[in-house]
């Protein structure tokens, strides 16, 4: 007999991961079930999936379904680059921040950061770190890797990412896309997935589901195959191959039909816009007092400064996250199950703890 153990009506605002899967996620599990079918990826769902992906991204993509995210950033960089090779990336790029080291110890790759006040790199921010090729004594910086949206939830423009890809390339450089919440920016920017990826020159993709609706799984995309090899062999490598692979691959599926992956991000990113903008009627009103924003809210995050004690009293009801305790600056992030009443809720509470 199977016992609950936790309360269904509970949310947070910490983390889009915080939410469950999504009901025609559970169901497309479900339909993948039973019978036999050929493991490692010789399955019937994962064949469709290279069609699904193919309708998306354009033809002659590769999709390789992962386990999460992080395989999914490791496994690419990895394919983009020889052993000497470097990636440039923000200094608040998941890979750099919140992988626990994984590009350096599993891939072998350097990491060449650059700060940036939004998340966002330029072609002139790339060029602070593209340099010393033929240089023995430095890692070559061979690629780029940009987050879509960024950490602090802001989202690249189509022409954006073609600048960052045409500098690049111009170099003799590889583009690499990290996509975990690469719906929120399609749905934000409301243009295809493929506007600021395969039509804009990114050569590989990582493709996010976690954090929109499914149980697990991600895929690495290949866009542009001359710029990747040995994928077929590092998946396995670094225990990203699964066995069991038409369950991610039914997932991946589901997700990108019927526009289920726009519909969970269009949800998410609208209550993160009910939420800020709940916050700024009440921080003009003078019911917020300490209250600001310090970063635009373009996805499904909304990242704000507020003082400590106004923060714990708000966490006694709603789980969230510091960003930069130094400065009081939280994270607070809507996921595709939250309500307008969870919005609502928590900006009370909010009130209510600056009010105090």
């Amino acid at each position: 007999m199977t016992h609950r153990l936790h309360d269904p009506a509970s949310r947070a605002f910490a983390s889009d991961n915080y939410a469950g899967a999504h009901p025609e996620i559970i169901d497309a599990i479900t339909a993948a079930n039973g019978g036999h079918q050929i493991s490692y990826g010789e399955d019937a769902y994962t064949e469709r999936l290279h069609e699904v992906f193919a309708e998306q991204f354009g033809d002659g993509v590769q999709a390789y379904p992962v386990f999460n995210g992080t395989g999914a950033n490791v496994t690419a960089l990895q394919s983009m680059l020889p052993r000497w090779g470097a990636v440039v990336a923000a200094s608040t790029a998941h890979i750099n921040t919140d992988e626990g080291g994984a590009p350096e110890k599993i891939g072998g790759l350097k990491l060449l950061t650059v700060d940036t006040p939004d998340g966002k790199l330029t072609p002139e921010l790339i060029d602070k770190q593209a340099w010393g090729w033929g240089d023995e004594h430095r890692a070559q910086p061979l690629a780029v890797s940009i987050t879509q949206t960024t950490e602090v939830g802001t989202c690249y423009t189509v022409d954006e990412v073609r600048a960052i890809t045409d500098h690049a390339h111009s170099l003799g450089m590889r583009v690499h896309l990290d996509g975990a919440r690469i719906a929120n920016a399609a749905a934000h920017l409301d243009v295809p997935l493929r506007a600021f990826t395969s039509d804009a020159g990114v050569d590989l993709l990582s493709f996010g589901g976690t954090k929109n609706g499914l149980l697990f799984g991600e895929a690495v995309v290949v866009l542009n195959p001359d710029a990747s090899d040995g994928l077929h062999y590092l998946r396995k490598v670094n225990m990203q191959l699964a066995s069991k692979m038409r369950f991610i691959s039914a997932q991946l599926i589901a997700l990108l039909t019927d526009d289920l992956w726009l519909r969970s991000a269009q949800r998410s990113n609208a209550m993160a816009a009910r939420l800020r903008s709940a916050l700024e009627d009440a921080v003009t009103c003078g019911s917020a007092p300490g209250l600001s924003f310090t970063q635009v809210t373009e996805s499904n995050g909304v990242f704000a400064a507020l003082p400590h004690d106004a923060a714990d009293r708000v966490r006694e009801s709603f789980r969230f996250y510091d960003w930069d305790a130094a400065r009081g600056e939280v994270r607070w992030m809507c996921s595709w199950d939250t309500t307008e009443e969870d919005v609502d809720g928590f900006v009370a509470a909010v009130v209510e703890a600056l009010a105090a």
